[in-house]
C-alpha cells in the first residue's frame, strides 16, 4: 500500500512550543538552519527514490527562495503551511485567508508548480477553528492535512473520521493525521514527537496495522529540525523541551527504516488514488460524537 509521506518545513525555533519565549520579532537573532537541515531530508529521500509532499511556511520561502526550488526540482509536491507559523486559534479568518493566499501565490512564483495542499501550524483545524476550511477551499486549495483525530492540549478534533474524506459543503479533501485504532483509543502514529517518542518497533507495528488491519493509507509527517540533534537549546519550560528535545539523535536512522519498511509518495498522489472518498459535514465534525 502507497502511503503519504510529509515534512513540514520550518525552523527550530519557530515551533508553537517555544512561542512564549521565542518572539517572531528574534527570529533573525537565532543562527538559521533549515536550509542544511532540508537538504539532509531530501539527501535521504533521493537515496531511496523517494517522493514526499513538503509543506513549506511562506516565511521560509521569502528567505530561502533557493530551498524551494531545490525541492520542486528533486520533483516532491510543494504545499502551504501558511507564512507566520502562528496557529489558527491565534488568527482571525480575515488574518488567515491574507496568510492562505499569500503562501499559495509566494510558494507557485517559486516553485513553479501549482499549491494545492495546506497544513496548518500545530494542526489547529479543531472544532472552534472549523472556519478554516471553507478559507481554504475559496482560496482555492485542493485539500487540507491539519486534522488530528486526538485528545491533546493544544490540538485535536478525537471524533473525527480518521480516514480521508471530503468536507461536503467545500469540496474540499482531508487527509486526518494518521492514528491507529487500539479498543476505543486513536493513538497517534503519523510522526513528528510521536516518531522520537516511541521505540520505532512499536511505531512499525502500529503502522502496519492501519495498512493490513484497516486497509487504509497512513500520511506521515516529519520537521527538518527533527534531523538535528546539535541545533541550539533554547531555554523553554520542561514540558516544551522534552517535546521538542526527546532523541532527536534517533530520528535519522529511524527514518531510514521507516522509507525501507513502507512505500510512500506525495499526498496529492495518495488521494488521487483513493476512490469515493466519503462525504463529511461540518456538522458531524463539530459534533462532539
Amino acid at each position: 500500500m502507497i502511503n503519504a509521506l510529509s515534512v513540514d518545513v520550518e525552523e527550530y525555533f519557530q515551533v508553537v512550543a517555544f512561542a512564549k519565549v521565542v518572539k517572531p520579532e528574534d527570529w533573525d537573532v537565532f543562527p538559521p538552519r533549515v536550509e542544511k537541515n532540508t537538504k539532509l531530508v531530501l539527501d535521504l529521500l533521493a537515496e531511496e527514490g523517494v517522493k514526499a509532499t513538503f509543506f513549506c511556511l511562506g516565511w521560509v520561502a521569502k528567505k530561502y527562495p533557493a530551498l524551494i526550488r531545490l525541492i520542486a526540482q528533486a520533483g516532491h509536491e510543494v504545499a502551504s503551511h501558511g507564512v507566520s507559523h502562528k496557529p489558527l486559534f491565534e488568527m482571525t479568518p480575515e488574518e488567515f485567508r491574507k496568510e492562505a493566499r499569500e503562501s499559495k501565490k509566494v510558494l507557485e512564483d517559486i516553485a513553479g508548480q501549482e499549491v494545492l495542499g495546506f497544513r496548518a501550524s500545530t494542526y489547529s483545524v479543531t472544532r472552534k477553528t472549523i472556519w478554516a476550511l471553507k478559507i481554504l477551499a475559496e482560496e482555492g486549495y485542493a485539500y487540507d492535512s491539519s486534522i488530528f483525530p486526538i485528545y491533546h492540549d493544544l490540538y485535536g478534533i478525537p471524533s473525527a473520521p480518521r480516514r480521508p474524506f471530503v468536507i461536503k459543503e467545500h469540496n474540499l479533501k482531508e487527509f486526518p493525521v494518521s492514528t491507529a485504532r487500539l479498543g476505543k483509543m486513536n493513538i497517534p502514529v503519523a510522526g513528528g514527537g510521536y516518531f522520537r517518542l516511541f521505540p520505532y518497533f512499536l511505531t512499525r507495528y502500529l503502522l502496519k496495522r492501519v495498512n493490513k488491519k484497516e486497509k487504509l493509507p497512513f500520511v506521515f509527517y516529519v520537521h527538518p529540525w527533527e534531523f538535528d540533534p546539535s541545533q541550539p537549546r533554547i531555554k523553554a519550560p520542561l514540558k516544551s523541551r522534552f517535546r521538542h528535545y526527546q532523541n532527536l539523535s534517533k530520528t535519522k536512522k529511524r527514518f531510514h527504516k521507516l522509507l525501507k519498511d513502507f512505500s510512500f509518495a506525495p499526498l496529492k498522489e495518495v488521494l488521487k488514488s483513493l476512490e469515493s472518498l466519503p462525504k463529511v459535514s461540518l456538522k458531524e465534525l463539530v459534533d462532539e460524537g
